[in-house]
């Protein structure tokens, strides 16, 4: 949603920090708030002002007419505000339909003032502009301000002014008080626009001789703008409308409202076309007392994010029981890029741990869905009600929508077997074994004579007016550009062209500001293809002038930029910006330059639209099997237009099993200003001579469908119109409900969808009881059309083959494949990574540290503690030894030489070896061999003298018996006090006694302590048998111990190196003995 109320006072903190005026604004920042918890002695001391004026209270939670309903207490001292209080706070009231509880007030200073001195302004964003509405009598009986009050529009870019002010709003205001008021109001006009206000009221608006007060204010500001107004805004809190407790949103895409925490009805839907569609169904069944719960899940969400939404609910739905038992509807439309399989399994998680308290409150579950993966996404579902015993029913795409409501109402049967659809792997096989169609028998609409329809070109208007927007937005010559790296919606895109067989693929090329110009692979039918990638639009638009639409995948945050810039191009006719979150302000500058350029806007906030045989924007119409059941590989005689991509697919699904078939489909978006409207659609529908018949699918909020009706009176529209506007739940519920759309969101009785519904059948439309009978509808119209010969349906034409991505097949668990690689230490491709089947917030739960992570990712284990500390400690002694031994001494030359960190460091971890560091393997091994073999010390020492070998870990150029390594003493004590067993570590150390009593320096080295402990530490901590322990020294792993911990001396090295900006380092000759052939001499 966009349009979010804010309380009182956080709109007067805006106010009052930002109001740039020469009005005196008097009362600045007065203002205290109350709550059950507040302290009044501590109030007091953050507000003196509370104890010496007199006091206005009243509650600040969106309650508007608070004056008529005696909920503001005027003229009072503190003590009158506390004897106010104390019958109101924390008690239930009721305020028109909705009950609630009164929790959070206001208290400001009383300001004395005449009748006469009561203003009223407000200003309100449209589509066109914003209106400020003035009247010079304000206060509690203002009356219908609509009707009586002056009115003002600044249009989108326009700029507004005292003297434009003056004379179209104060005209009834004394003359001493317009220049005051003027000023103020152009104040308030630019605070709202800088500031991404969409209404701001102020009732009264009081002037007197020492300023201008703001007495009681009501404003909403776009939600949408907060990466531009985070400075300014700060952390605004958004208070829920009252008589609705709050209760946070899981994320951008995953909404959730209580409506009745005691119903039985619950609801989990995906898209927020499809969720008010099943509200409205429910309401319509007359489950609206019951309906516990509005929400949806869409945007693709991710398996723990749906888990974590699901769970919620779950939650929610078994605090209390009913003793009807409860029912859970997991619905929604056809996805068009959503995989429903893999946000099902969220679902399956939270169901399979909520499972005892879901059957003990007798909870039914109803699941219908379709989109990519679908099939498998119900049979998992349908399998956790076998192996759970609670009762899942699960349908696809055979069923219409909202059927299941029927069913978990009692309205209608549950069938037993529900019809199976075809599955998604089923489009690779071609029944006629063709692997082409000729074109010719798909490029017009289905019910004419093969006439091919090209693209209108937009009229020339003449010089300084809008140009005309073209009639024909696609055609199977189009061609476009895709901004964004969208590969996956290109390759559909291209895949579609294929099925319909155009000669050549509608996307020309793509734009990606981040990446330099390449070419990107994607798959034409069978074959490979490349398609350029530019940096920037100039380079796209220069070398492909014959392309005219352009699909935006942008982000909300570069869709307002990229899509002005792609304006100024006259080659482009259309363009679909996907993106959903673009503050309302730059949607209507986008819409102005447009209309006056002559563009069609498809979105923001859409999946787009789908012309059958001809055109796709992006993912619209879902994977290729969905394409081929609904038929959109062709026209058929059906046009529509929808706000919702969700249900625009759902519409393929329901024209394509009623009729022969969808002729273009659009769906506009769900934002409150959509760049293109219901009207631009139809009366290019009725103007197309394909077209047959129109289906609309209208909601709830805004005008546009009053146009229909208008247009339909005058004669414009002629071709049979079916239209429903959904949202017509909305006038059932005590307070308001923002749905899933931006848009849907009524703001008086003519924006309900039921007025419009109404309004629709009078003037002649179509228009069924319910969404649950549209299709009847559709299919009624359609006959009729046929029976008199406007339709002939011609006959079916197999589409050729298109082979399936490999991704894709894998998915489905169509194909097997050996993996290149195996791993068993770490998988990154779920929600959360795991290291040995441990999730990594087990792991900073668990505090196992670095010694236990390391045991994970080596060793495969939970380590023992002590054995996770020893890790550690080995690490810390062997981080470094100063820079005179070889591998410091390589990484200082290195980085002297002005080499990276990644070059120095390796340049120091080569060093490592048997002679330098690497001596921990051969250390581990050696001893292990003869301890093994049952050799005594000192027949060990005997063997490898004899042998002419060196004792791996056994002396120190500096340390000795009598200038003992601490490093080692430190290591010593602790395995000593920690390990169960150091039968290896006592032999080394015997073998010592021998190598010291020879000379003092053949001490066991750091290196060949930590080889001898660690293979103590393998043999002994319980978590490896004796082959698993010998495997781990053989393959290396104690040396790694060493590479880890030097690696973080050497880096030490570097970064000293550089901040101390040492230069290229040579060494002097006097240290070199220069030792050359007697003949080389001079």
């Amino acid at each position: 949603m966009s349009a979010k109320a804010i309380s009182e006072q956080t709109g007067k903190e805006f106010l009052y920090k930002y109001i740039c005026t020469s009005a005196a604004v008097q009362n600045r920042f007065c203002y205290a708030n109350v709550t059950a918890q507040t302290d009044f002695d501590r109030l007091v001391q953050e507000h003196p002002w509370l104890l010496t004026e007199r006091l206005v209270v009243k509650p600040d939670q969106l309650i508007k007419r608070r004056g008529k309903l005696g909920l503001v207490g005027v003229n009072l001292d503190l003590n009158g505000v506390r004897d106010w209080l104390k019958p109101r706070l924390m008690r239930e009231t009721t305020v028109g339909k909705a009950k609630g509880i009164l929790k959070n007030f206001l208290i400001e200073p009383f300001v004395p003032h005449k009748q006469e001195e009561e203003f009223y302004v407000c200003i309100y964003a449209t589509r066109e502009g914003d209106y400020v509405l003035f009247h010079h009598e304000g206060g509690v009986d203002v009356g219908d301000v609509d009707a009586k009050a002056k009115k003002l529009l600044i249009g989108v870019d326009e700029k507004i002014s005292d003297e434009c002010v003056k004379k179209e709003l104060l005209t009834h205001v004394p003359e001493d008080k317009k220049v005051v008021l003027a000023s103020f109001i152009v104040g308030l006009f630019n605070l709202y626009e800088d500031l991404f206000f969409t209404y701001l009221e102020i009732n009264p608006l009081v002037v007197t001789k020492d300023g201008v007060y703001v007495l009681d204010m009501a404003a909403k500001i776009d939600a949408t703008a907060d990466y531009i107004c985070k400075a300014k805004w700060g952390n605004v809190e958004f208070p829920p409308p009252f008589g609705r407790e709050a209760y946070p949103e899981s994320g951008a895409s995953l909404k959730l409202t209580l409506l009745n925490p005691r119903g039985r009805i619950w609801t989990m839907v995906a898209g927020g076309g499809a969720s008010v569609v099943y509200s409205d169904t429910i309401c319509d069944l007359g489950g609206v007392d019951e309906l516990a719960n509005y929400g949806e899940y869409s945007g693709a969400p991710s398996e723990q994010q749906t888990y974590d939404y699901a769970k919620t609910i779950l939650s929610l739905m078994t605090r209390e029981k009913h003793p009807d038992g409860k029912v859970l509807i997991i619905g929604g439309s056809i996805a068009n890029f959503t995989n429903v399989a893999a946000t099902f399994k969220g679902i399956v998680r939270a169901i399979r741990d909520y499972q005892v308290p879901l059957k003990e409150h007798e909870v039914t579950i109803f699941v219908r869905r379709g989109g990519p993966n679908y099939q498998e996404g119900l049979r998992v579902m349908g399998e956790v009600g076998k192996t759970t015993g609670i009762p899942i029913h699960v349908f696809g795409t055979e069923t219409h929508m909202t059927a299941i409501v029927g069913m978990a109402l009692g309205h209608r049967p549950i069938p037993n077997q529900p019809p199976v659809a075809a599955h998604t792997a089923n489009f690779l096989l071609n029944s006629s074994g063709s692997t082409s169609t000729p074109a010719s028998s798909r490029t017009a609409s289905f019910s004419e004579n093969r006439t091919t329809i090209e693209s209108s070109p937009a009229k020339k208007a003449k010089s300084g007016a809008p140009i005309a927007k073209a009639t024909t937005l696609f055609s199977k010559h189009t061609k476009s550009i895709v901004w964004g790296m969208q590969t996956r919606a290109v390759q559909g895109m291209l895949d579609f062209d294929y099925v319909c067989s155009r000669t050549e693929p509608s996307v020309a090329a793509m734009v990606y500001p981040f990446t330099g110009d390449h070419k990107q692979k994607f798959y034409w039918g069978h074959k490979e293809i490349l398609i350029p990638v530019y940096k920037n639009m100039s380079d796209a638009m220069k070398k492909h002038p014959d392309v005219d639409v352009l699909i935006s995948f942008a982000s909300l945050r570069s869709a307002f930029d990229s899509t002005m810039e792609t304006m100024q191009y006259p080659q482009i006719r259309t363009i679909a910006i996907i993106a959903e979150g673009i503050p309302e302000a730059h949607t209507r500058k986008i819409i102005k330059a447009a209309d006056e350029k002559g563009v069609t806007i498809i979105g923001p906030a859409t999946v787009g639209g789908i012309k059958p045989g001809c055109f796709k924007i992006g993912n619209t119409g879902g994977m290729l099997d969905n394409i081929l059941a609904s038929k959109l590989y062709r026209p058929g005689s059906v046009a529509y237009v929808s706000r919702s991509g969700g249900m625009s697919n759902e519409l393929n699904n329901i024209i394509s099993r009623t009729t022969d078939g969808v002729f273009e489909g659009v769906a506009i978006g769900g934002d409150r200003y959509p760049g293109s409207v219901f009207t631009d659609h139809v009366l290019r529908y009725q103007d197309t001579p394909g077209v047959k018949m129109i289906v609309v699918l209208g909601e709830i909020g805004g005008t546009e469908e009053y146009k229909i009706c208008q247009a339909i009176k005058q004669g414009r529209i002629t071709k049979p119109v079916v239209c429903w506007c959904i949202g017509t739940c909305a006038t059932m519920f005590s307070s308001e409900v923002q749905f899933g759309h931006a848009g849907a969101c009524a703001n008086q009785a003519s924006e309900t969808a039921v007025a419009k519904n109404k309004a629709l059948k009078e003037i002649g439309a179509f228009v069924p009881k319910s969404f649950d009978e549209l299709g009847e509808v559709i299919r009624s119209v359609y006959n009729d059309l046929v029976a008199k010969g406007d339709i002939q349906p011609a006959a079916e034409v197999p589409p050729p083959t298109v082979p399936m991505d490999y991704s894709w097949a894998r998915e489905l668990g169509l194909i097997r494949k050996p993996a290149s690689f195996m791993t068993s230490i770490c998988d990154e491709r779920g929600q959360e990574l795991i290291y040995a089947g441990m999730p990594i917030t087990e792991v900073f739960k668990s505090e196992i540290g670095l010694g236990g992570t390391l045991g994970l990712l080596w060793f495969q284990r939970r380590l023992p503690r002590y054995a996770c500390q020893f890790i550690e400690m080995c690490l810390m002694v062997t981080a470094d030894h100063g820079p005179a031994v070889s591998g410091a001494h390589n990484t200082i030359v290195c980085a002297r030489a002005g080499k990276d960190l990644i070059s120095s460091l390796t340049s120091g971890l080569l060093t490592i070896g048997d002679r330098f560091g690497g001596a921990l393997d051969a250390a581990a091994k050696q001893f292990s061999k003869a301890f093994d073999s049952g050799m005594l010390p000192m027949e060990f020492v005997n063997k490898m003298k004899k042998d002419g070998k060196l004792i791996m870990g056994i002396g120190h150029r500096v340390k000795s018996i009598n200038n003992p390594d601490m490093r080692v003493q430190i290591l010593k004590d602790f395995v000593k006090q920690h390990f169960p067993s150091t039968q290896l570590l006592d032999y080394a150390l015997d073998v010592e006694k021998i190598t010291t009593s020879k000379k003092p320096n053949l001490i066991l080295n750091v290196d060949g302590f930590i080889g001898v402990a660690f293979v103590d530490l393998l043999r002994t901590c319980g978590g490896f048998t004796r082959d698993e322990a010998d495997e781990f020294v053989e393959i290396g792993a104690l040396n790694g111990i060493f590479v880890l911990g030097r690696s973080m001396g050497f880096i030490g090295h570097y970064l000293d190196q550089k901040r101390l900006k040492q230069g290229l380092y040579r060494h002097p000759w006097d240290d070199i003995s220069y030792v050359l052939p007697e003949h080389m001499s001079m």
